[in-house]
């Protein structure tokens, strides 16, 4: 017998534990990846949520690594970190920013978890010796990871994303799990999305349909037929490619969405809203809606977003700049941020390996504002440095996070305090001066995945300090991925020179913000405030970077 022929083998008490009222959306992809299914998922959410819903949405990945944590940001983009630690695919970052909420661990589960758990269950005896099969043993624990976020009883819709493509292999558990959800629950408590692509050739100068009804083919030969198709394209569709889309893959037509190619992700929303995507949903779902929705406050982001007073050039120094996904969070953050200002910001995307004494200069002296990004390694390391080092000296506004906070300590003890040796143990080991070293709780650590500082933290500021004006309060909540930390053998010293560490948490006294004496803008944070950033609630570091490098820029011209 076929999968097709197996039933779940959950049993009905089982399941009815895991149901709640909540509705479940399920969106894969087709002919291609990178579609964004991510930014179609969170727009939908927001949809939902504007209408008076309460929404969450997760991501499937059908990679084996148990996360992301590992995985080198040329390969995946960022690592989005949640507030319970947990290390994500940065499209819960694109969920966080559009509905204003948080994720957790339960939000992004890999191909690598789901394995890990049953072979864990499996070594315990918990099968009790029967043989553990793809269907139904990881079909069931890919099920029991989607009823999870139910549980609580808090959620109208959850919306699940499937990553990859249908037909990849390693995406086969999941669509069939998926299947027998449907089956399970009936067409009134889950449905399909379909995100596809309707390619153009600029040659013949048509679109054309066919890949869409592969993809679909191919899905319905898994025993899923899409609900609705989203198709992403250039071009308009015409209401008779609709009619034909409609016909051969068996879908309404007022299901057959259009997703043309947007100026910025945020204003797919409002397009999807005029495809009337959400309506379309809720009719299938047999779901009253409670209000048209509420999209002013976005609106507003958008008008102000698409019609800035002021514009400023920005330095992002990085060593992944090549792959600007790796900086997501970053480069979305200043989006908000340039908004809340009135400001349009251009970043500019400097390879810290380009940057040495005589590059330096040339690079960087044209900019308003330089933020030194994230990152692990030794390479680019020394670029960072003396990026930092001529902005200090030029009075440019400054934003060090993880590691560039960590290089602008290097850089102050070595050319303030004149500790030539000085540097980060990541970068030399055998360094004299050490002034920022691996956390002691880190330092018997061998396994990589998992096994930093990660998460939320708390962060004490010191009244009257530049972090205190940002923030406007003296206790923070900021989210962390990091081995190493500032040496606070050195703050004495550092700090009688004139860089202050403002910012210290108060259960382990690491420090956390450090900002210079005598500097219109200079501060580097031990944290990620990139990840707290979201549309209706830009971060006040960004927000408060922006302005400084307006205020440098109206003094240079």
């Amino acid at each position: 017998m076929g999968i097709e022929g197996q039933l779940p083998t959950f049993a009905t008490k089982f399941l009815r534990l895991r149901m709640s009222s909540a509705k479940y959306i399920f969106v894969t992809g087709g002919v291609t990846s990178s579609l964004g299914k991510g930014i179609i998922s969170a727009s939908l959410g927001k949809l939902l949520q504007a209408r008076g819903f309460s929404v969450t949405i997760q991501k499937f990945d059908p990679y084996i690594n148990i996360d992301p944590g590992t995985l080198n940001p040329y390969e995946h983009g960022e690592c989005y970190v949640t507030d319970d630690g947990a290390e994500t695919d940065l499209d819960l970052g694109h969920y966080e920013r559009f509905l204003n909420i948080t994720t957790s661990q339960a939000n992004n589960v890999t191909t690598g978890r789901i394995y890990n758990n049953v072979i864990t269950k499996e070594r315990k005896g918990e099968y009790l010796g029967k043989t553990v099969q793809v269907v139904p043993h990881i079909t069931d624990e890919i099920k029991r990871n989607i009823f999870l976020l139910s549980e609580s009883g808090k959620y109208d819709f959850i919306i699940t994303e499937i990553g990859g493509s249908v037909g990849d292999i390693e995406s086969l558990p999941f669509v069939e799990a998926v299947r027998q959800v449907r089956w399970d629950l009936g067409s009134n408590n889950a449905l399909v999305i379909h995100l596809t692509l309707i390619p153009y050739l600029s040659a013949a100068k048509e679109l054309k349909t066919k890949p869409t009804q592969h993809s679909v083919k191919e899905l319905l030969s898994y025993g899923i037929q899409p609900d609705i198709l989203v198709c992403r394209t250039e071009h308009a569709l015409s209401m008779e490619i609709r009619k034909k889309l409609a016909l051969f893959c068996n879908v309404n037509l007022n299901s057959v969405i259009e997703a043309i190619d947007a100026e910025t992700i945020y204003d797919v929303p409002m397009l999807m809203r005029k495809e009337k995507l959400d309506e379309r949903v809720l009719a299938k779902l047999k779901v009253t809606p409670k209000h048209e929705p509420d999209l002013e406050q976005w609106k507003v982001f958008l008008g102000k977003l698409k019609n800035p007073i002021n514009e400023v050039t920005i330095g992002l120094v990085g060593k992944y700049v090549t792959l600007p996904d790796a900086y997501k969070s970053i480069a979305e953050a200043f989006i908000h941020a340039g908004a809340e200002n009135d400001c349009k910001v251009h970043l500019k995307w400097i390879s810290s390996e380009d940057i040495h004494k005589d590059t330096v200069k040339n690079i960087l002296g044209n900019l308003d504002a330089v933020l030194v990004a994230p990152g692990f390694g030794e390479r680019g390391l020394e670029g960072k440095i003396e990026a930092i080092k001529f902005v200090r000296e030029h009075k440019i506004p400054f934003l060090g996070i993880c590691l560039g906070m960590q290089c602008a300590v290097v850089e102050f003890a070595r050319n303030v305090l004149h500790l030539a040796d000085a540097s980060t143990t990541e970068l030399n080991p055998k360094t004299k001066h050490p002034v920022i070293d691996m956390m002691e709780e880190q330092k018997k650590i061998t396994n990589k995945g998992g096994t930093m500082r990660l998460g939320a933290y708390t962060c004490k500021i010191k009244k009257g300090t530049k972090a205190f004006h940002v923030y406007g309060d003296s206790i923070i909540q900021e989210r962390h991925r990091h081995r190493y930390e500032f040496n606070n053998k050195y703050l004495d010293q550092i700090e009688e020179a004139g860089l202050k560490a403002v910012g210290i948490n108060p259960d382990t006294n690491l420090v956390e913000i450090v900002e210079l004496k005598d500097h219109p803008w200079f501060i580097g944070v031990q944290y990620h405030p990139e990840l707290k950033s979201t549309v209706l609630n830009p971060h006040p570091l960004f927000v408060k970077f922006v302005e400084a490098a307006m205020i440098h820029k109206k003094s240079n011209s």
